[in-house]
Parts: structure tokens; sequence; C-alpha cells
């Protein structure tokens, strides 16, 4: 993907993404059946306690690939080309640190993910992409009138349209709560509860996450699905 050029429907993402050598990344691509970076298909596991295939529950997350959000979605401003937006991304990154992140599946509405099992974590990660959103808001174009209308339509607080305005996503600075999304939206309780038993099962294994550095991800065109274009490392491998 490095050569790789898109047009302007293109949207671009500061994601986190385990390295590609890690279990986390070969038990998250085999978990969506999507190898994102690759663009692989993978051999789903399938808990024995669903009465559906585990594919039914994960086509929303399929889509956009294994990853936590750093930077939401954004279109790129007139004039910014993707190799502005590689270069800055890269120039951030040699100013973060590496650092380990525990982590746990629990359930977000009506959804599971993983998320920060400790204060100091999600603090730490709450910081890495404030400085991300920082650095590359530059370079977004300002969502359409039918973006923020579609945004709005949500049950937002008033600090989240607030956010939302400022910054084109309503759920960044204090609003940010890092996740890797695992399902769809999921009415079924007992569904939810599956998924979240399946992964807290397996998470001491796989142990913390280690953010050694980002990934730019792209979604060529609207609706389809999101690729790992680059990944850009920290400043150093020592983690913290």
């Amino acid at each position: 993907m490095s050569g790789a050029a898109w047009g302007a429907e293109a949207r671009f993402a500061v994601y986190y993404a385990p390295s590609r050598e890690s279990a986390w990344w070969r038990a998250g691509s085999a978990w969506l059946e999507r190898d994102a970076e690759s663009g692989e298909r993978c051999a789903a596991p399938q808990p024995p306690e669903l009465t559906r295939p585990l594919a039914a529950l994960t086509e929303a997350p399929r889509r956009y690939g294994w990853h936590g959000t750093l930077v939401a979605p954004f279109r790129l401003a007139e004039g910014i080309t993707q190799a502005d937006v590689l270069q800055a991304t890269r120039e951030w990154a040699r100013t973060q640190s590496a650092f380990a992140l525990p982590v746990e599946a629990a359930t977000l509405g009506d959804f599971v993910a993983l998320r920060p099992s400790t204060a100091q974590g999600e603090t730490g990660i709450r910081d890495l992409a404030t400085s991300a959103l920082q650095t590359l808001d530059p370079f977004r174009a300002r969502p359409s009138a039918a973006e923020v209308a579609r945004r709005s339509a949500a049950p937002l607080s008033e600090r989240q349209r607030a956010l939302l305005a400022e910054w084109g996503y309503p759920y960044v600075l204090d609003e940010f709560r890092f996740h890797m999304t695992l399902s769809s939206s999921l009415a079924d309780a007992q569904e939810r509860a599956t998924l979240v038993a399946w992964w807290r099962a397996r998470t001491p294994a796989l142990g913390p996450l280690i953010v050694d550095h980002a990934a730019l991800f792209v979604e060529p065109a609207p609706g389809e699905p999101f690729v790992l274009w680059q990944r850009v490392p920290f400043q150093t491998d020592e983690v913290k």
C-alpha cells in the first residue's frame, strides 16, 4: 500500500494497530476475519456458546479493520496531499514514546470492545490521541453540512456538540474513550456477555497492548473497507 494513491473522496485516519508480528494482531484480525494490512481473509474462531456465526456479529468492525482510533477518519483539506499527511504523522510519531497498555473486554452500550483496564493506561492513550489530533487538525477538510447534521442527530451532550463544531468529531479530548471494537451493535445481552467472556479468558495470555507506533488507515472511497496504509514508529522501542 506504500505507493497507493487515492481520490478526493478518500478518508484518512490515525489508528493504533498492534504490531504485525504480535499475537494481538493475529488474534484481532482473525476475530474480524480480515487482515487490513495484507488484505487477506482470516479464519475466525467460533465461540461454542454462540447460536449464530461469529461473522454475523462483527460486520461493522470488519470494514474498519483491527484498530483503536486515535484520530477519526477525515478527508484532506484543499491543497493537502497524502504525502503531507504521511510526513506530518511520521514527524509527530518521532516525538512519542512507547508504553504498555493493559486492556480488558467490556461492553460499551450495545457493543463489545477492548478498553484500558487501568486509569493510568486510559490517561496515557488519551494524551496520545490528543497530541495526534492537534497535530493533524490543519490537514483535515472541515465536515460538510450533511456530515455535521448526521452527527448532530445523535444524542450528544453540549460538550460533545462543541467538540464536533471545533474538531469535526464529538469524542475527542476529555470525551475521548479509547476502544478496539469487537462487535457490531448487538441487541442480545447474552451474545454480548458471551463475547466478553471469550475475550476475558484469553486476554491474560496476550498481555498488554504495546503502543510503540501508530498506523495510517485509509478508506479509499465511501463505504469501502479501510486499509492499513503505513505504520509510523515512535521515537523509541523502549516500553515505559
